[in-house]
């Protein structure tokens, strides 16, 4: 199983702590300690992902939280990440990174309303159907956005563009010709980063 890299070093201070644990205090505690370990890791798993021959891809492993038409008619699909869900996030769409840009904010539980408030990294991509934009969203425990891009790289639909620590969103914005019928996926569906098509074009 592959990790993210600061993963590693996360688990690596509960899995030291075990056996000091197990001595100075009872092996229940030294459980502890390692089973802390492996939830970590397991919190930051990067497992692989294999993208459909077709078709705009989540960015996120989670359950579709948002879908509406913004001010400008474009269309947005946010999908909400649980802390049990996998936390690397990928590309939706092939494109161009045009900019990284990191907007500070709130740090309110990313299921809720308030969330739009939230600190974010804007990853805007150029794209043969026009501008898309993937927002990564911080939540109430998520003090870390870690994009893995910049601007000027080529990515591939589904490649790895970041990481974001703990319970958060990932949202898409649509180039202007994507409509809301155009959807293959509804509020409340569950979705997998890189392999659930959004929309299918």
């Amino acid at each position: 199983m592959r990790f993210v890299p600061q993963g590693r070093r996360f688990a690596a201070v509960p899995f030291a702590l075990a056996p000091i644990a197990s001595v100075v205090g009872t092996p229940v505690a030294g459980l502890v300690c390692v089973l802390l370990g492996a939830a970590t890791l397991h919190f930051f798993r990067d497992p692989p992902r294999s993208p459909p021959a077709s078709g705009v891809v989540s960015p996120a492993d989670g359950r579709v939280s948002v879908v509406r038409e913004e001010d400008d008619g474009r269309l947005r699909v946010g999908v909400f990440m649980n802390v049990t869900d996998v936390h690397v996030n990928r590309a939706p769409v092939a494109g161009t990174v045009e900019a990284v840009e990191h907007s500070p904010g709130l740090h309110r539980p990313a299921f809720s309303k308030d969330s739009d408030r939230n600190e974010k990294v804007h990853i805007r991509l150029d794209t043969d159907d026009g501008p898309t934009e993937v927002t990564l969203i911080a939540g109430a425990f998520a003090r870390r956005i870690h994009p893995w891009v910049d601007g000027g790289e080529h990515l591939e639909r589904g490649e790895r563009l970041g990481h974001i620590a703990f319970g958060s969103r990932a949202d898409v914005l649509f180039p202007p010709e994507v409509e809301a019928d155009d959807l293959q996926v509804a509020k409340g569906d569950t979705v997998r980063a890189g392999e659930t098509v959004l929309v299918d074009r």
